[in-house]
């Protein structure tokens, strides 16, 4: 029998946000490899399964994440290549902030397997519905925190701005479980060049079990380095300015419009 492997999103909160297909691969599975946070979630994924196999024993303290994603890689893999229907089931989305889904679907479809990625609803889903933001009102733009830091990214004020982990921001050892209060005075040194320091943010957390209440903390930007910061923390900042129109453009399409109008002028009616 050829293996195959599937990489499911759960959602983010427990029992709430998984999807009739995620669930059926999950069943469906020979075995099934967990990638969750929370023991309570991982306790639940055995009430579907009977084989759930936590990726979490991978992670160590001081250990390089790179590591880690090879070795979760190399155990989902090594399932597959025995004939076997392999889910890897991730809390969220499987393809939002994970590396080892990606990298074990695009080994299994060198190799020649079936493999497939099943969404699911994200932080970012979550964050849109808890925070009543809409990305259509004024654009949404997004950046994991560290790589906000370490390269110079283009981005507008006018829009929200969210910076994903900022936990760990400002950490190039891909070892460490947080940053601290010294690396955040940097990320705030960073938005002042932008943003005033009593422009309030937001620090968001979404809710993981149905009994967890969704974090939504709004702070003046220089006051981040003091506030109580997780891994799974997030930085929302609202626009803080107002958008600027684009006269050339509108210049460009207001000629445009006038000769569409000229044109349905010469139309002849039937």
């Amino acid at each position: 029998m050829a293996g195959s492997l599937a990489c499911v999103g759960i959602g983010m909160t427990l029992g709430a946000h998984i999807c009739p297909l995620a669930r059926s691969y999950i069943e469906q599975a020979d075995v099934v490899f967990s990638g969750v946070s929370n023991g309570i979630v991982e306790l639940w994924l055995q009430e579907m399964h009977p084989d759930v196999r936590s990726l979490q024993v991978y992670y160590g303290e001081g250990k390089s994440r790179h590591i880690t994603y090879r070795e979760m890689v190399d155990a989902i893999l090594a399932e597959v290549r025995q004939g076997k229907k392999v889910v890897g089931a991730f809390y969220g989305h499987p393809g939002v902030f994970a590396q080892a889904p990606h990298r074990s679907i695009e080994a299994a479809r060198a190799e020649g397997f079936e493999a497939v990625m099943v969404p699911g609803i994200s932080a970012e889903d979550c964050l849109i519905a808890d925070l009543g933001i809409d990305p259509g009102q004024f654009g949404c733009q997004q950046f994991e925190a560290s790589q906000f830091m370490f390269y110079q990214r283009r981005f507008d004020p006018s829009c929200y701005l969210i910076l994903w982990q900022i936990g760990l921001a400002g950490d190039k050892s891909m070892a460490r479980f947080a940053t601290g209060k010294a690396h955040r005075q940097v990320l705030i040194e960073l938005l002042a060049e932008t943003y005033p320091l009593d422009h309030q943010v937001i620090l968001y957390e979404a809710a993981v079990l149905p009994i967890d209440k969704v974090r939504k903390h709004t702070l003046p930007l220089r006051d981040l380095a003091d506030a109580e910061i997780f891994m799974h923390t997030t930085l929302v900042i609202p626009p803080s300015e107002k958008m600027r129109p684009n006269p050339t453009i509108l210049e460009k399409l207001a000629k445009l419009e006038t000769a569409y109008q000229v044109d349905d002028t010469l139309i002849p009616e039937n």
